[in-house]
């Protein structure tokens, strides 16, 4: 590895120009090989930045962006092959689409465990359990903040926040300006071919919030967020390029010296792209890097747009914006009717190739999407799960939308469960899964074998929802998520604790719940509720670890009986560890704990919780199953959960 518009007159002719030339680039065109790329529009000067930016800053009222007639808001578990002597099977981050890496906390590579915690980038020799060490716990650096990361072949690319404070910037007109502070994303990558001295190859700092990011190959995409400083867009005395988002970037050389570098704009005006129609509020940078060529440059584009929801496939990336439109009260004009869809998904699709990202165009979903999960990628098709309206105001429904390689709508199922929305959602090949919830939990199975027609082929209504589906097989499919009752008044229910179940889908027109357990009472939580990555199954070894906060209900402080909005108070936080089997269902096998005995944590009731030795990912390496918190890291036999090593990281 290295070290480091037309008068009506000249119709005509403009068609003959065109036709002309579309025939000579048919002519000489070469075969795309990855469907469409299409050129991104780009500012022509950094006034025409600052100039989108102040006349959107102009309607900017209270946090809702007034224009065009609308407002808007501002903005798994799987086996590896040996490495360095290490195990012939262990677990990786619980993924969405496979081969296609998602950052995290935790990562390891079946002899080492890596951790980012605190402001520490911590490494354990982790295999064989019993000789387990930490063998480096390097600062990061002050006022740095981990996020996650990705491991390489002897590399570790850290993802972390950082705060630049205020600082004095000479303008070209005015004399010296101070500047305030501002956020940073910092992309670390480190070498770690001695993992007990850790090595700082290349820092490359972005202004702006790290959305998220995906690893194909060696390759690391990152998506940044950043909304430029509206009091400084009034300053006439202001140089055009303050709206740009900051960079720099920081090599080996640098690095070794100590030597302090400024910060430049992320790229120049001429090449600051905007997503069409233009809504300059914020901008977003598409960064990659080569994670094992510490030489390799780093490939970044800034486009005047915004991205919540970010999905991968091995050979597109597609950055989901909501867009809302709704009508409004314009002074002595009127009232504006609201579009047909007030609400839209816009999705642009990035061609994904060795590093470099190409934009590809957008499509346009009705509706807002949950998370990543409502997003895939089949057959050259594109599919979305959206939630029309808002449950609250009676009015939503839940849909499926469906596009093709041209990013053209091909097909769409919508109305799905009036007055409800979606929970959760999993896209399975010719499949979807669909779980909507106001009262009862009804499983949607959907058939997509027809892009142009979608189709629901079966459903289950069951008490409770599903915050999480994750396939077991073609034909079962685990849910996670919680109880719920009923309220005796109002139409709604009460969440109470987690339940977790298997569903069998093979009679796609009877889908049934086979198995479930219930976790806790009301106020019981699990991150892997929130985040995938905290959900370690694994088929082959009958393996299911949820990390816990446990809530329970004393009856016996209740003689009148229990309301069903009743919290429990904490008496647990850990790791249920389960044998899972189509024969047997869920079978508990023990509980790991990093809480001391007389941790007093846990016996405070409320509504927050929190503990350094709270429990929040799991993984194996071979038969020894690791968990780890902010404090330690303990290793236990995976048959008989007896305790093999314990090593402290903070």
């Amino acid at each position: 590895m290295k070290r480091r518009g037309f008068a009506l007159g000249e119709i005509a002719f403009v068609v003959l120009i065109v036709l002309g030339v579309l025939f000579v680039a048919f002519l000489v065109a070469p075969e795309p090989e990855e469907g469409p790329s299409v050129p991104i529009a780009k500012f022509e000067s950094c006034g025409a930045i600052t100039a989108a930016f102040k006349e959107n800053a102009q309607n900017f009222r209270g946090g809702i962006i007034y224009e065009m007639g609308g407002v808007m808001p501002v903005m798994s578990s799987a086996t590896g092959g040996a490495k360095d002597q290490g195990a012939a099977s262990y677990s990786t981050t619980n993924v969405q689409v496979a081969g296609v890496d998602e950052a995290d906390i935790v990562k390891n590579d079946g002899k080492y465990i890596y951790v980012v915690s605190g402001n520490k980038l911590i490494i354990a020799d982790a295999y064989p359990a019993e000789s387990a060490e930490i063998l480096s716990s390097t600062e990061l650096g002050e006022n740095i903040t981990p996020q996650e990361m990705f491991i390489g072949e002897d590399s570790v690319l850290v993802f972390a926040n950082n705060y630049v404070q205020q600082y004095t910037r000479q303008m070209e007109i005015g004399g010296d300006v101070i500047m305030p502070g501002f956020s940073t994303t910092i992309a670390q990558l480190w070498d770690v071919s001695d993992r007990e001295n850790p090595i700082l190859e290349k820092s490359a700092e972005f202004e702006g919030s790290y959305l998220t990011s995906r690893k194909i190959g060696s390759n690391a995409y990152f998506v940044i967020n950043s909304n430029p400083y509206y009091y400084w867009l009034y300053e006439e005395t202001v140089n055009d390029e303050i709206t740009i988002p900051k960079y720099r970037e920081l090599g080996a050389e640098e690095l070794d010296s100590g030597k302090e570098i400024e910060f430049e704009p992320v790229a120049k005006c001429g090449e600051i792209a905007y997503f069409e129609p233009i809504q300059a509020s914020a901008f977003i940078t598409i960064a990659s890097m080569n994670i094992d060529d510490f030489d390799a440059e780093v490939k970044k584009q800034t486009i005047v747009g915004s991205g919540q929801n970010v999905y991968a496939s091995l050979d597109a990336l597609y950055l989901a914006e909501v867009n809302y439109n709704y009508g409004f009260a314009i002074p002595f004009i009127g009232d504006v009717m609201p579009p047909e869809n007030p609400e839209e998904t816009i999705i642009h699709k990035f061609a994904l190739k060795d590093g470099d990202a190409s934009y590809s165009g957008f499509m346009e979903a009705p509706g807002h999407i949950l998370n990543q999960f409502s997003m895939d990628e089949f057959n050259g098709y594109f599919r979305i799960a959206t939630t029309k309206g808002e449950v609250w105001s009676g009015n939503s429904t839940n849909n499926i939308y469906v596009f093709n390689s041209d990013l053209n709508m091909a097909g769409k199922l919508e109305e799905l469960a009036p007055g409800e929305k979606i929970y959760s959602a999993r896209f399975m090949g010719e499949k979807a899964y669909l779980v909507t919830f106001k009262k009862v939990d009804p499983l949607f199975v959907i058939d997509l074998s027809n892009p142009e027609k979608p189709e629901v082929l079966g459903k289950l209504k069951i008490p409770g929802y599903s915050d999480y589906l994750h396939p077991i097989d073609e034909t079962h499919i685990i849910g996670l998520g919680k109880e719920a009752l009923e309220a005796d008044e109002g139409d709604f229910a009460w969440y109470q604790g987690i339940k977790i179940a298997i569903f069998d889908v093979s009679d796609v027109e009877n889908p049934k719940e086979m198995y479930k357990t219930a976790i806790g009472d009301r106020g019981t939580d699990s991150y892997a509720l929130h985040d995938h990555k905290a959900f370690l199954y694994d088929r082959g070894k009958n393996l299911l670890v949820i990390p816990i906060l446990l809530a329970e209900i004393n009856e016996a402080q209740y003689p009148e009986g229990v309301e069903k909005n009743t919290y429990g108070d904490y008496t647990f936080q850990g790791a249920y560890v389960y044998n899972l089997t189509l024969e047997n269902g869920f079978e508990l096998k023990g509980r790991i704990t990093h809480l001391d005995a007389d941790d007093e944590s846990l016996q405070k009731s409320g509504y927050y919780y929190d503990s350094t030795n709270s429990i929040k990912r799991a993984l194996y390496i071979d038969d020894a199953l690791y968990t780890i918190s902010d404090a330690k890291i303990l290793a236990n036999s995976l048959n008989d959960l007896s305790q093999i090593s314990e090593l402290k990281i903070a």
